[in-house]
């Protein structure tokens, strides 16, 4: 029989979690929406506060870092039968972080979504080096959004350092961040098995923040384009292997999205769930009853309405979880991963839109926040892979056919 009740050591983690989106994240989620480009000064003690938990061994609290599939912790209570580690935990505090404010959530210092991809490929040593920066990930270029092998950026080697040229966009954390993951081309003849990740420090020369960009949503966060105009870094700061593999092709930086997209996925069902429990305390203000004994056609429309996007809340929540206890246990979850995140995001822009709808004019203006989590929303389902992507992604892992086969 599977168990999916989540282990006593996960449970304390996340409840710690959804006690900082509580009472830190929710009392200042409307200040900072209005307020964009603001840096939320809340947070400095929200990172002293993981600071001192990572020091002392503590799960983290929120945030994106995630965690490596080869050092979970054998010693962990089981879920589905194995080992729980960095990846699980992680989803369940960036689900807990993201009810609070998932814009809020994606500012925490050092827990940036570079931290995944560095805790994704890197080496021991470089384990060592960076595990206790913010990073921040640049992928997106102007010539592309999720066709990731069209990266431009490149990176051509000179003695003992790397040389990077380029412009990156939609960097989450990209003014705030003490480091940039970037990925770039090292030989543009070798198509997608040269495109490499590299760690650039916020202070390398060469590096600079072109603008700050005006979103639709998750306002507390700040996201930079970003030049790269001969900046210099360090030759060790490649993630992983600096060998371009043409059989391989870039699996490796790759591999960073089987870490991300089921966080991603969580972040979208934490955003989901504040909208369901908002909803379920406005129609019972309104009279409506949400049964579990009555058939949904039975009931009232806006609770049989509920009861569907609970379901989908529900079935998002399971395939994240199933995505990341995968990682954790060293099995191949790309598929898996980009389930999660195609599901999830699109429950979270239904759930949180349908609940603006379902709630009148409360839903549409500023007393409550489901407005602002129907904002905040859209962008789980763009970033780290848009929808159709993902759905693209699945339809060649189950069909068997490459890239060139399937566009």
């Amino acid at each position: 029989m599977i168990n999916l009740e989540l282990p006593k050591k996960l449970r304390a983690s996340a409840n710690q979690a959804h006690q900082v989106a509580s009472e830190i994240f929710r009392p200042i989620s409307r200040k900072y929406d209005l307020a964009e480009h603001e840096y939320p000064v809340e947070l400095d003690t929200m990172a002293a506060m993981v600071e001192g938990l990572a020091d002392s061994g503590t799960q983290k609290i929120g945030g994106a870092a995630g965690g490596r599939s080869d050092q979970s912790d054998p010693h962990a209570t089981e879920l589905l039968g194995n080992t729980n580690g960095g990846n699980m935990s992680a989803l369940l505090n960036a689900l807990e972080t993201s009810w609070g404010d998932v814009g809020l959530m994606l500012s925490i210092p050092y827990q940036g979504l570079g931290n995944a991809a560095i805790a994704a490929v890197a080496t021991d040593e470089q384990l060592k080096r960076f595990g206790k920066v913010w990073a921040a990930m640049a992928i997106t270029e102007p010539s592309f959004g999720s066709d990731s092998a069209a990266v431009t950026t490149t990176a051509v080697r000179d003695g003992d350092e790397w040389v990077l040229n380029g412009e990156k966009i939609f960097v989450t954390a990209g003014q705030r961040a003490t480091h940039i993951v970037v990925w770039a081309s090292v030989d543009k003849s070798l198509g997608r098995a040269a495109i490499k990740s590299f760690v650039v420090p916020r202070d390398a020369p060469g590096l600079s923040v072109a603008r700050l960009e005006h979103k639709l949503g998750i306002k507390a966060s700040d996201t930079a384009v970003l030049l790269l105009q001969d900046c210099r870094i360090p030759a060790d700061n490649i993630l992983g292997s600096p060998e371009v593999n043409v059989e391989k092709g870039f699996a490796g930086v790759m591999q960073t999205f089987d870490n991300t997209r089921p966080l991603v996925a969580a972040m979208a069902v934490g955003v989901a769930r504040a909208a369901l429990e908002e909803l379920r305390a406005i129609l019972t203000g309104a009279g409506i009853e949400i049964s579990y004994d009555t058939p949904a056609i039975n009931q009232h429309a806006a609770a049989a309405e509920f009861l569907r996007m609970e379901a989908d809340y529900e079935s998002a929540y399971l395939l994240a979880l199933r995505a990341a206890w995968m990682a954790d246990n060293k099995k191949p979850n790309s598929l898996e991963a980009s389930m999660s995140k195609a599901k999830a995001g699109r429950t979270g822009t239904d759930v949180t839109l349908k609940a603006v709808e379902l709630a009148g004019t409360i839903g549409y203006s500023q007393r409550t926040l489901l407005e602002k989590w129907g904002r905040d929303s859209k962008i789980l389902d763009i970033f780290e892979g848009t929808q159709q992507i993902q759905q693209l992604i699945v339809a060649r892992r189950v069909l068997g056919k490459t890239s060139a086969e399937l566009k």
